[in-house]
């Protein structure tokens, strides 16, 4: 009896068999079969080119994600500047509390921008229409900056070509004795467009895949920027007037003490620049943050050429009594 029901078992298998092979090997389930492979074939392609399958975004825009540090620095921006008022005005705490908030503006600015690096190097956020923009953006920063410089020389020739009476009609004004240009200012000229020519080396060979060179430019640039912003301090220890003297006093410190900023703060853009190409974190056509730092870089070379023509030599042609 079991070996009758397993014969009748086994019988029906093989029947099973035979049908599903007549039914697979027959014509109209070839081609339907085919159909229905090209309609998943263009359902997939199709998916991958909307780029719906993967995740990714169908714009080549940056969508950022939220972040704490713009609320984070406008509040310490505002502790400065009421610390800033506090420590002019003689109040007691002013200068700790205008140190604090300048120290935590650095640290804020500092890891809002390690996240900006983040989302181009590893990320991969930055796209090209991304990286158009933020090249946009410095050049506009750059622009507001020329016209910030634009004013100090507007008070220096509105106060130069004309000098006033309280001044004794004559510039420099009586008992100021102006800077040789010759001396401390020839050589800053000097280092200031040679570090030009080094970030300009230094650009140059990253696109052109050169990394060494482009190591070794960027290192010489900032080790001139170094030398200029020292030689800038020595000078000043050296000049027998100040901010307060007149408004010669007033306009030289605003010119060249604003312009020693900006090389400071390109001196650290450029630290930043040369640690990322030292570290592949940038390649020949994805380095929007190091050509930035070199285009601000320019900026401040013309700057100062500006400033010695002007201040130093022609408006040191005179010598107060």
């Amino acid at each position: 009896m079991l070996n009758l029901v397993i014969n009748n078992f086994s019988n029906l298998i093989y029947s099973c068999y035979l049908a599903c092979q007549a039914v697979f090997n027959n014509k109209l389930y070839k081609e339907m079969s085919n159909k229905i492979d090209v309609y998943y074939y263009k359902k997939i392609k199709s998916s991958i080119v909307n780029n719906s399958s993967v995740g990714l975004p169908s714009h080549p825009y940056h969508i950022v994600d939220q972040s704490p540090w713009p609320i984070a620095l406008s509040c310490v921006l505002l502790s400065l500047t009421i610390s800033a008022v506090l420590s002019f005005h003689g109040y007691v705490m002013g200068d700790l509390f205008l140190l604090c908030s300048f120290i935590l503006l650095v640290w804020g600015m500092s890891l809002w921008f390690k996240d900006i690096i983040t989302e181009a190097s590893y990320l991969g956020s930055h796209t090209d229409k991304v990286q158009k923009g933020i090249s946009l953006g410095v050049v506009l920063f750059i622009v507001s900056e020329i016209f910030f410089f634009l004013s100090i020389f507007w008070a220096y020739f509105h106060s130069s070509l004309a000098p006033a009476i309280e001044i004794g009609s004559e510039w420099p004004p009586k008992g100021i004795e102006p800077v040789d240009a010759s001396e401390v200012p020839t050589a800053n000229t000097t280092i200031l467009l040679s570090s030009g020519s080094s970030v300009t080396v230094s650009h140059h060979s990253l696109v052109d895949q050169l990394i060494d060179w482009a190591n070794n430019g960027s290192v010489a640039t900032i080790i001139m920027a170094f030398f200029f912003t020292l030689l800038q301090v020595m000078e000043y220890f050296g000049v027998s007037y100040t901010i307060t003297d007149s408004v010669y006093g007033s306009t030289f410190y605003m010119g060249t003490g604003f312009h020693g900023l900006h090389v400071i703060i390109g001196t650290i853009f450029l630290s930043v620049g040369a640690l990322r190409i030292y570290s592949y974190q940038v390649t020949n056509t994805h380095h929007v943050g190091v050509e930035s730092g070199i285009l601000y870089w320019h900026f401040v070379d013309v700057v100062w050429l500006f400033l010695f023509g002007a201040v130093y030599f022609w408006g040191g042609q005179g010598k107060g009594e």
